[in-house]
């Protein structure tokens, strides 16, 4: 019996269409039936965060400063390019819903509903000051020596 091929992610950035582009590639890596693990570090966390878990408890001054400005959630994203101040990003957003194209949130829950498995790396939620209560249920907490023993059995590694 054949191994099953896997995808490893590593979701860097925390810009929307670079996001839209790892969720468009996990969920139909998904339907090829692929194993995916998805690893966010530093700004791709945000993809993660959970608007309604977020607390300012048990956190620094930096921390709490840090978090509240922060993107919350994959909907607070801006565009890598041509954002200007948020008038790209709803532009993208309206050309998207004119061509029935889900949103990022549905790109993520559908990742999730699929089996996706997301990974938030330790020391990024340690130095950003992001708990793994604030996360979106079922991320596990990985160091970046986990993740690399994981993304060398992958037959298709992405930096994203």
């Amino acid at each position: 019996m054949e191994k099953q091929k896997k995808i490893s992610l590593l979701v860097f950035s925390a810009e929307y269409d670079k996001a839209l582009a790892a969720f468009i590639l996990a969920n139909s890596a998904r339907e090829l039936n692929l194993t995916v693990n998805m690893f966010f570090a530093f700004w791709g966390l945000c993809l993660l965060r959970d608007p309604a878990k977020m607390s300012l408890e048990e956190k620094s001054a930096l921390e709490k400063m840090f978090s509240l400005a922060a993107p919350q959630g994959p909907e607070a994203l801006p565009l890598s390019k041509m954002n200007m101040g948020g008038i790209g990003k709803a532009l993208l957003q309206e050309m998207m819903e004119e061509h029935e194209t889900p949103s990022l949130s549905v790109f993520v829950n559908g990742a999730q509903k699929k089996g996706v498995n997301f990974f938030a790396c330790k020391l990024s939620l340690e130095v950003m000051g992001f708990k793994q209560e604030e996360m979106l249920p079922d991320v596990k907490i990985l160091t970046a020596k986990e993740y690399l023993q994981d993304a060398l059995e992958a037959d298709i590694q992405l930096f994203i």
